[in-house]
């Protein structure tokens, strides 16, 4: 790589932070915002993934790069030149004119060609279906037919107003993810990943099962303020898959556990993957409230994978890490200061603050907090590295994002998320579990080789819809959707978090995904359960909530326990049929609260049966005279 390539790079990946930085405080119009921000992110893809020929067309690719660069530019230029004229222009009304026409095609070329070198053909091809279904419309039959778009219709809905490229998805991005990512960027460069990897091995190190403990624990706590599955598997999957396999685990097992663990990071608050944003803009909702409805799903994901990894381990024997390697980490009180960033950013929403604000907040401490003992100074050095690290990740996350916004648009302009809705309602039969069942699989099927942000944006626009028809609560109805795109990552046969997993593990991607699917397994029934009980995700009075996180985290044991078939000792099948029956009355609200309660105590009841030797026991005799 050129030096010269890499100081642009840098240069323009810093001008990007202190940009979004400066619009936080003073805001733009959104003609001139959205462009920008979509177009930065595009020379940015180019500059960091590059065409890569062979040698013999080495020149050619250099040369339709800069070409690609230039065009990218003189776009930009035309969108801050004309914003005003695209925000006083009346939609529908004011003629589309031919610069309107091409500089909107050169949008979405550049648009395509981006999200093919990030993500690859998999979003590609959706994005083109879809845009391909806007013109052939009037040909299409049954319920898919609709009147269709011209040429300069499709122009102005997809890049001259408040939708399809510069619509939600991409406001989105501009106010909400890129500060979150900045966020994870200062935190990781200041010595917060690290901390929380120690912090994992010293409290779980030395169990049974340790090191792959130690990687739920730590994927935990990074997806606090990651919300990337790709981002936790390649920060914490360099360390801890290679201690799961040096303590026993097979490369496909080390994978698995670091793919499903770093996974449900997307789901952890206060930092969610990049779709919880967008629900929240899409439910019209402060982003707090989406953070704190997730609390309880979470925290019931992780503590039913830790169980599974728990109950696995004393199965097999394997896993465990030598007091002495935990001993060897540096000692982690000294760098407690580090834990104070991620709270002051919960404090900041705690007392009130948007979430771009309390990001900030949290990034600020952060920096203080590198100067205190147990840091890494924030030098000059370092703030390029985070600046540069920031731009990388949220160019990455603006290409698809903008990228979905054409699907959005194709799909509500056409009605097509309404007639499809009814479709899946045939599907299920009209029933509630029916319904649910082909949603999931629609959804999973949807996510393969998708972004979680793209697969739930899409699942939300086609399935949501039928969900609210069945009564469900808009806010089950669309986490529903996020949960079941983000179990997609790990769902056979295309798995990103998998085959990223597999990748550092050295290890065979299909074997490791169909692992990391089992492993996934005890959190299949979550999202059905807060379908049933919106008090899952802290809709209700504290008493019923109280009642539904007892419930959830009860079921999703039981449910753990019947998938693991061991608890203190091998389990036989009547008594995993009956753990499992207890999960689904738990976990569906069989009969209502009765039957919930009448499956609380049947659940002690079979603890108590499978722990009985520890209460049966006879007790050693004394003799007489003693």
């Amino acid at each position: 790589m050129p030096k010269w390539l890499v100081i642009v790079r840098t240069a323009l990946g810093a001008a990007w932070f202190i940009g979004q930085m400066y619009l936080l405080y003073r805001p733009q119009l959104p003609m001139i915002e959205r462009p920008l921000h979509v177009l930065t992110a595009v020379l940015l893809v180019i500059l960091w993934q590059p065409l890569a020929p062979t040698a013999k067309h080495r020149l050619a690719a250099v040369a339709v790069d800069a070409l690609l660069v230039l065009v990218t530019i003189a776009t930009a230029a035309y969108y801050v030149t004309h914003a005003n004229y695209l925000t006083e222009r009346m939609e529908n009304v004011d003629p589309v004119l031919v610069p309107d026409q091409i500089f909107g095609l050169i949008t979405l070329v550049l648009l395509g060609e981006t999200v093919r070198r990030v993500i690859g053909w998999n979003l590609l091809s959706v994005m083109l279906a879809f845009a391909a279904y806007a013109f052939i419309g009037p040909a299409m039959p049954g319920w898919l037919r609709f009147g269709g778009f011209g040429f300069a219709e499709f122009i102005e809905i997809m890049t001259m107003a408040g939708h399809g490229v510069f619509g939600i998805t991409t406001e989105t991005s501009v106010t909400l993810v890129f500060y979150f990512l900045a966020f994870s960027a200062i935190y990781a460069v200041v010595g917060g990943s690290e901390l929380f990897m120690d912090v994992a091995l010293k409290l779980v190190g030395r169990r049974p099962g340790g090191a792959a403990k130690a990687e739920v624990v730590s994927s935990a706590m990074f997806g606090t303020v990651s919300g990337s599955a790709v981002a936790n598997v390649t920060a914490t999957g360099s360390f801890t898959i290679p201690l799961m396999k040096r303590t026993g685990y097979t490369p496909e097992s080390a994978a698995a556990h670091e793919a499903i663990a770093s996974t449900g990071g997307q789901l952890m608050p206060p930092v969610m993957g990049i779709a919880a944003f967008v629900m929240a803009d899409i439910l019209g909702v402060p982003y707090a409230k989406v953070a704190l409805a997730a609390t309880l799903p979470a925290l019931a994901y992780f503590g039913s994978l830790y169980l599974l990894v728990h109950l696995k381990a004393l199965k097999s024997g394997i896993g465990s890490l030598p007091a002495a390697e935990i001993d060897a980490i540096a000692p982690v009180l000294r760098r407690i200061v580090l834990l104070s960033p991620p709270l002051a950013l919960i404090g900041a929403f705690a007392i009130g603050y948007d979430a771009p604000m309390a990001a900030v907040i949290g990034g600020l401490v952060a920096w203080a907090c590198s100067y205190l003992p147990g840091g890494k100074p924030l030098t000059p050095k370092r703030f390029l590295t985070m600046t540069d690290d920031c731009a990388k990740q949220a160019s990455q996350v603006a290409i698809p994002i903008a990228a979905i916004g054409i699907i959005i648009a194709v799909a509500v302009q056409s009605n097509l998320a309404i007639k499809f809705s009814g479709e899946m309602l045939s599907l299920g039969g009209g029933t509630m579990l029916g319904s649910l069942l082909f949603i999931a699989i629609g959804i999973l099927i949807l996510g393969m080789g998708l972004p979680t942000v793209a697969a739930y944006v899409i699942g939300a626009i086609l399935f949501v819809p039928a969900l609210q028809r069945l009564g469900v609560e808009a806010l089950a109805a669309h986490f529903y959707v996020l949960f079941f795109s983000v179990l997609s990552m790990i769902t056979p046969p295309v798995a990103l978090a998998s085959y990223t997993a597999a990748g550092i593990a050295k290890a065979n991607a299909n074997r490791t995904g169909w692992h990391a699917f089992v492993l996934g397994l005890p959190s299949f029934l979550i999202p059905v359960a807060f379908v049933f009980d919106p008090a899952i995700l802290f809709v209700g009075t504290p008493g019923a909530i109280a009642f539904a996180a007892l419930a959830l985290g009860s079921g999703a044991s039981a449910w753990t326990i019947m998938i693991a078939g061991y608890l203190n000792g091998k389990l036989a099948v009547p008594e995993r049929a009956l753990y499992g029956l207890v999960a689904i009355m738990l976990l569906l609200s069989v009969y209502g609260a009765v039957g919930r309660i009448a499956a609380l105590i049947a659940f002690a009841a079979l603890l108590m049966w499978s722990f009985r030797n520890l209460f049966l026991r006879p007790q050693p005799s004394v003799a007489a005279g003693e």
